[in-house]
């Protein structure tokens, strides 16, 4: 995996919601395809749910690398935007972005 750290971030600080009545329904209809369909059926029907539980766990990481990563650049964003404020109020020299427009007399 390419973001090994941010993923041991997510492992660290992710807890998922318990969801007591979602798997009291997943449970329920578990056993009702166990009850309906041959050994054979049932297994095609377990991998496709794996394979759905792979791609929402994949998705749930790859969510919080992205807010992460966006996080990660609003602070530095936030962090140049002080400093060049800083610079700006301590030269007397504002930039565009921070000039007062000069009131005319009356």
């Amino acid at each position: 995996m390419k973001n090994k750290l941010l993923k041991e971030l997510y492992d660290c600080f992710y807890v998922p919601p318990e969801l007591p009545a979602q798997k009291q329904e997943i449970e329920e209809c578990h056993q009702a395809l166990i009850e309906a369909l041959e050994k054979p059926e049932r297994r095609l029907v377990l991998q496709i749910i794996d394979a759905k539980d792979r791609i929402v766990e994949d998705t749930s990481i790859d969510s919080f690398i992205s807010g992460f990563e966006l996080a990660w650049k609003l602070s530095m964003e936030l962090n140049n935007y002080e400093n060049e404020r800083l610079v700006s109020c301590r030269t007397g020299r504002l930039g565009a972005r921070f000039a007062l427009k000069k009131e005319e007399p009356k």
